[in-house]
């Protein structure tokens, strides 16, 4: 059994013995030692080494994100997020993830226990351990794209993501035309960060992302990411396609589901493209199947480039994954794939 070594990082005592007193309910955790800033952790790191790092998105005397971005490049270490659910908190703890964060945890608020909002720290803290961190490459910016990509208005796109899946898309949408295929996406993530992260993807892709609402048309163009929280997000209607915005009892533990969409637009019998991103767990991995077998064409990001290869590895062993693809190629063959769909198919 493996332990799992952590510095805990919060200028708040009391954060701080919420967080310890969390993490040592774990027979597989050991609290290594504490910090109350970044120069305090930069020390602390050098001497205690530690597998992981909670950390505190609001630091003082150094800027949480510039410290991060320290770590990350010089010493890259798993890093799980502990933030306020707050809009700022989301705009902080989405910067975070884009530098190389493994995951976020929302602090107590809105009268919920350390119990509750700590509920899967524990099993964040584990699998950062395990993921696959590397070096900050440096921000994701919008580019010139595929500008021979030509528009196949009727093939839906849906992509899947969780863990890593902040970094995986910002690499990937900012490589989207402006005429990308009609896109669907759902990215395990809290209700208060997912409005947020479409205006941050919004920003570096030529073509148009935004929070999903109930009832907006898919067309070329248009980029939709399901809202945290309450709702799964499903594609409906055969004819002209549609976000549907459906409440639920939670799938594979989430609400979102990935196996949800990717069931929803395996229903429609339509041309389309279904890929499955880095995550924790095995969410998407059935659905991506059943897309398969209705004659999508399917892709999986490789273990190599995956933070965590647990969702690709799950779709790929049960035959759901037709092709697997780095990051960095991932953007080019979901286009070329949607750009080889045939007009229509017989189901």
């Amino acid at each position: 059994m493996m332990t799992v070594k952590v510095l805990i990082v919060d200028d708040s005592a009391t954060m701080r013995s919420l967080i310890a007193a969390t993490l040592r309910q774990d027979p597989e955790i050991e609290v290594l030692g504490f910090a109350n800033d970044p120069l305090e952790a930069r020390e602390a790191i050098k001497r205690l080494n530690p597998d992981v790092i909670t950390l505190d998105v609001e630091m003082p005397r150094m800027n949480g994100l510039e410290f991060l971005e320290k770590i990350m490049r010089l010493r890259p270490t798993p890093v799980v997020m502990v933030s306020t659910l707050t809009q700022a908190g989301a705009e902080t703890t989405l910067a975070a993830l884009e530098l190389g964060a493994v995951d976020c945890v929302g602090k107590p608020s809105g009268g919920a226990t350390a119990a509750e909002a700590f509920a899967d720290l524990a099993q964040k803290v584990k699998m950062a351990a395990r993921s696959n961190v590397r070096p900050f490459a440096g921000p994701a910016k919008p580019h010139d794209g595929h500008a021979d990509y030509k528009a196949a208005a009727e093939c839906i796109l849906a992509i899947g993501s969780s863990t890593g899946g902040v970094e995986a898309l910002m690499t990937i949408l900012s490589a989207f035309p402006k005429n990308c295929p009609p896109t669907v996406i759902t990215q395990h993530m809290p209700a208060a960060f997912t409005k947020s992260f479409a205006a941050r993807l919004d920003r570096v892709c030529d073509a148009h992302v935004e929070e999903a609402t109930d009832g907006a048309r898919l067309a070329p163009g248009r980029i939709y990411l399901a809202p945290g929280g309450e709702h799964h997000l499903e594609v409906a209607s055969k004819t002209a396609p549609i976000c549907r915005l459906r409440q639920g009892d939670t799938v594979n533990g989430h609400r979102p589901s990935v196996d949800v969409l990717f069931e929803s637009v395996a229903a429609l019998g339509r041309p389309s493209v279904g890929v499955i991103l880095t995550g924790m767990g095995r969410d998407g991995a059935k659905g991506l199947l059943a897309m398969r077998q209705k004659g999508a064409r399917t892709l999986g990001q490789d273990e190599a480039s995956c933070v965590v290869y647990g969702m690709p590895k799950a779709a790929f062993e049960i035959g759901a994954v037709e092709t697997q693809t780095s990051l960095p190629r991932m953007a080019a063959a979901m286009l070329n794939l949607c750009a080889a769909t045939e007009p229509q198919r017989s189901v």
